[in-house]
C-alpha cells in the first residue's frame, strides 16, 4: 500500500511539472512583443483610462457639474411639470420646457435622494442641495481642461490576455463597457503583462470609426482626436441644438418658406421685437433678401457658411440695421404649420424668424 501511495505522488508531481512546462511554453508563444504589451502607469494605459472615464457633462442641465452625472432614474420638477429622467433623451424634455417661453423664469427642483456617479464610477448618495453643491464645487469650471477624453470612444467588446509574472497566472477577459475598462486599468500592477487582442475599433465624435492594429496606433489615434470636438463642458444647454444642422438644410428652408416675420429681436440685450412688426422677409437663391411692408420694398443680401453648431448667417439689409450681423445659427424648429430659424451672437443678440410653413 505504501509503495502504491509513493508511486501516485511521483506521478502527480511529474504531471504538475509537465503542465507547468507546457504552460510556460504556451505563454512564451502567445506573449506580444514588448512594444505591444500594456503595462501599469504607461502612457497607453493612461490614455485608455482617460477615454473610459465617466463623462459627467451629460446632466449639466440639472446639476451644473462636469465631473459627475446622476444615476437613472431620478425625478425633477421643471416649471411645475414633473419629469422622470430615465435616459439622456429626457434631458431634451427638460430643455423643451425651458424653451417653451422666452420671458419666464425657469425653475428646476430635484427630488432627493439621488445617486451621483463620479468620473471613476464611484456612486454616492446625495440627500440635499448642500451635499450636491459640495461635490459640484470640486469639478472644473465651464470649458476648463479636465482629464476625461470625450472626442473618441472604444467599441466593445475588447479582449485582453493578462500574465502575472509573480504568480504565473494567465487569464483572458472580455471587457464590455467603459466602467469595466476603467477599473481594469486602475487595478493593473507592475507584475501584470497585458496583451490586447487587436484589431480594435474606435468611434470618433462624428460617428465615423477607426480600426487600429497595435498599441502605437491606438495611442496615436487618441492623441490625434483628443480636443477635436466640443466636449460640451458648459452649462448652456442650448448650445448643441444644431448638431445635425447643415447649410443646405438651412438654405432650403429659408428659400422655400415664404413671408418670414421677425418673431424675436434683441440687440445688446435690448428688445426690438416690435420695430419690424408687419414686415415680410423673403430669401432668394441668388443671395438677396426682399423685405416688404405697407407699400414699401427694400433689398439686402444674405449668405451662409460652416456646419453643425457653427453655421454662420451673414445678413446685410441697409435699411433695417437691427437685422444686420454675422449671426450664428442656434436652432431650426419645425412644427406642424410653423417653422422658426433662431439666430444668435453671444447672449445679448438674437434674431428669430418665423414662417407659417411646414
Amino acid at each position: 500500500m505504501k509503495t502504491l501511495k509513493n508511486t501516485l505522488l511521483v506521478f502527480m508531481f511529474s504531471s504538475l511539472l509537465l503542465n507547468t512546462s507546457c504552460r510556460t511554453e504556451e505563454i512564451e508563444f502567445e506573449q506580444a512583443p514588448p512594444e505591444d504589451t500594456l503595462s501599469a502607469n504607461s502612457s497607453a494605459a493612461n490614455l485608455m483610462q482617460r477615454t473610459a472615464m465617466n463623462d459627467g457633462s451629460s446632466s449639466n442641465i440639472v446639476d451644473n457639474a462636469n465631473c459627475f452625472n446622476i444615476q437613472f432614474p431620478f425625478t425633477v420638477i421643471v416649471n411645475g411639470v414633473q419629469i422622470t429622467v430615465e435616459s439622456d433623451d429626457d434631458y431634451d424634455s427638460i430643455e423643451d420646457i425651458f424653451d417653451a417661453f422666452d420671458d419666464d423664469d425657469d425653475e428646476l427642483e430635484i427630488a432627493f435622494p439621488i445617486v451621483i456617479i463620479l468620473n471613476d464610477y464611484t456612486e454616492i448618495t446625495i440627500n440635499n442641495y448642500t451635499e450636491l453643491y459640495t461635490y459640484a464645487s470640486t469639478c472644473s469650471g465651464e470649458n476648463e481642461n479636465d482629464d476625461d477624453i470625450e472626442c473618441i470612444d472604444f467599441q466593445y467588446p475588447i479582449t485582453v490576455s493578462i500574465f502575472n509574472v509573480n504568480n504565473e497566472l494567465l487569464q483572458t477577459i472580455t471587457i464590455n463597457n467603459d466602467n469595466t475598462l476603467y477599473h481594469f486599468i486602475d487595478d493593473l500592477d507592475d507584475d501584470d503583462l497585458v496583451s490586447i487582442n487587436f484589431p480594435i475599433t474606435l468611434i470618433i465624435h462624428d460617428g465615423t470609426t477607426l480600426v487600429v492594429n497595435n498599441l502605437a496606433a491606438l495611442e496615436n489615434a487618441i492623441y490625434q482626436y483628443d480636443d477635436t470636438c466640443d466636449e460640451d463642458d458648459d452649462y448652456d444647454y442650448n448650445d448643441d441644438d444644431c448638431n445635425n444642422c447643415t447649410v443646405s438644410q438651412l438654405r432650403d428652408i429659408l428659400i422655400n418658406c415664404p413671408d418670414w416675420i421677425v418673431d424675436d429681436l434683441e440687440r445688446n440685450d435690448q428688445d426690438y421685437d416690435d420695430v419690424y412688426e408687419g414686415f415680410l422677409f423673403n430669401f432668394f437663391d441668388n443671395g438677396t433678401i426682399a423685405v416688404s411692408w405697407s407699400s414699401t420694398v427694400v433689398y439686402g443680401t444674405w449668405s451662409t457658411s460652416g456646419s453643425g453648431n457653427n453655421i454662420m448667417v451673414d445678413i446685410n439689409i441697409p435699411a433695417l440695421p437691427y437685422c444686420n450681423l454675422n449671426w450664428r445659427l442656434h436652432e431650426i424648429e419645425q412644427d406642424s404649420g410653423e417653422t422658426k430659424v433662431d439666430l444668435r451672437v453671444g447672449n445679448d443678440n438674437r434674431l428669430r424668424y418665423e414662417s407659417d410653413c411646414n
